[in-house]
């Protein structure tokens, strides 16, 4: 069976339908230079109602695992290849990428060129595109069914033991795996929704705050920036990807939306105050302007090597930081992992409740 890659600059490829065979989709098309985790992208939340694309061209050869999903359901709309796997060999695979694209509902398209589809994003920008199963004219394309950015969260708990160190970590869209790390590192964690409150959250006696990851402009976001102000004021305070735009706004920078964005697992990033550079797991659209930071309290601690955008910030004499790429990866390099231990131990230097 066919099916009908339509971008919104009027190029169209054709291919084999995969997936859900049935469903049709408009979304905003980015690709990832992934070359395995194809699992943890697809469940990633930061993913949530975009059309990805695979560049490397074979996926789905180890099949699927019951221990990736980074969310209870795959966050992406679509998926784009050049191939994949009928066939697949690791021990812990219960299914094909097929079957598991079909049991979530997603379609997807193989057969494809995605180099030259990589080309075309990288030339003209992330865009917007449908996938469907007849060709689409493109005085149609505006008429196709669009989708909603925000992920909608829940409040819920993941209590270990008496351990002191309770982390209320605010979801935008947070990937399994942060919660999981928090907790590697001995952490009590209590996941509350962005429509939380300064005081609701203070009711649940933090030690400090985790401003996840999460999809779309952050700028959609900002009713919740008067309460980052407040609670960077009174806790230790961490923020990952959308976190790290989010406490950017709040002080005062300003956020852009990038040509094409940074989605990979090989982008290497350079400490400004250690001159280190490490290997890290990026999923972003958006970026912080560099230099609106001149302006704020904050300060840039680090840039990604390749085109110098802003990767971490800090709140000198406050034990707030974030990073803009994705420390616990999954997937991903672990060389930045240790962030989570020094966000513990920021909590155990200043004793939980920092009064401003």
């Amino acid at each position: 069976m066919k099916k009908y890659l339509t971008l919104e600059n009027g190029d169209q490829f054709v291919g084999t339908a995969v997936g859900d065979l049935t469903k049709e989709i408009k979304g905003e098309l980015v690709f990832t230079t992934s070359m395995v985790g194809y699992q943890e992208t697809l469940t990633d939340p930061s993913y949530t109602n975009q059309i990805i694309t695979f560049t490397y061209p074979l996926i789905g050869n180890y099949g699927i695992s019951l221990h990736a999903n980074q969310s209870p359901t795959v966050a992406a709309s679509a998926v784009v290849m050049q191939e994949i796997a009928t066939t697949v060999f690791h021990y812990q695979s219960v299914m094909t990428l097929d079957d598991f694209l079909k049991k979530s509902g997603v379609p997807g398209i193989a057969g494809i060129d995605t180099r030259q589809l990589t080309k075309i994003i990288r030339k003209h920008g992330t865009m917007k595109a449908s996938l469907t199963n007849q060709p689409l004219a493109q005085s149609s394309f505006n008429k196709a069914k669009s989708v909603d950015m925000i992920v909608k969260s829940a409040t819920f708990s993941h209590p270990l033991d008496e351990d002191p160190d309770h982390v209320v970590l605010v979801d935008f869209g947070v990937k399994t795996h942060i919660v999981e790390s928090l907790e590697n590192f001995g952490a009590n964690v209590t996941v509350v929704t962005p429509e939380a409150t300064y005081d609701s959250i203070a009711a649940l006696h933090p030690d400090g705050i985790l401003l996840s990851n999460g999809p779309g402009d952050p700028e959609d976001y900002s009713d919740f920036l008067p309460v980052i102000r407040e609670l960077q004021a009174h806790y230790p305070l961490f923020g990952i990807c959308l976190g790290h735009q989010l406490l950017a706004l709040a002080n005062g920078a300003r956020t852009y939306k990038m040509v094409f964005g940074h989605r990979g697992i090989n982008h290497p990033v350079k400490n400004l105050l250690t001159n280190e550079v490490v290997i890290t797991s990026q999923n972003h659209g958006y970026a912080v302007d560099i230099d609106s930071v001149n302006d704020t309290p904050l300060e840039v601690t680090a840039i990604e090597i390749n085109d110098q955008t802003c990767e971490g910030l800090r709140y000198p004499g406050r034990p707030v930081f974030s990073v803009q790429y994705h420390p616990e990866a999954a997937p991903g390099p672990h060389e930045a992992t240790r962030l989570f231990s020094e966000f513990i131990d920021l909590m155990h230097t200043n004793g939980g409740v920092q009064h401003a």
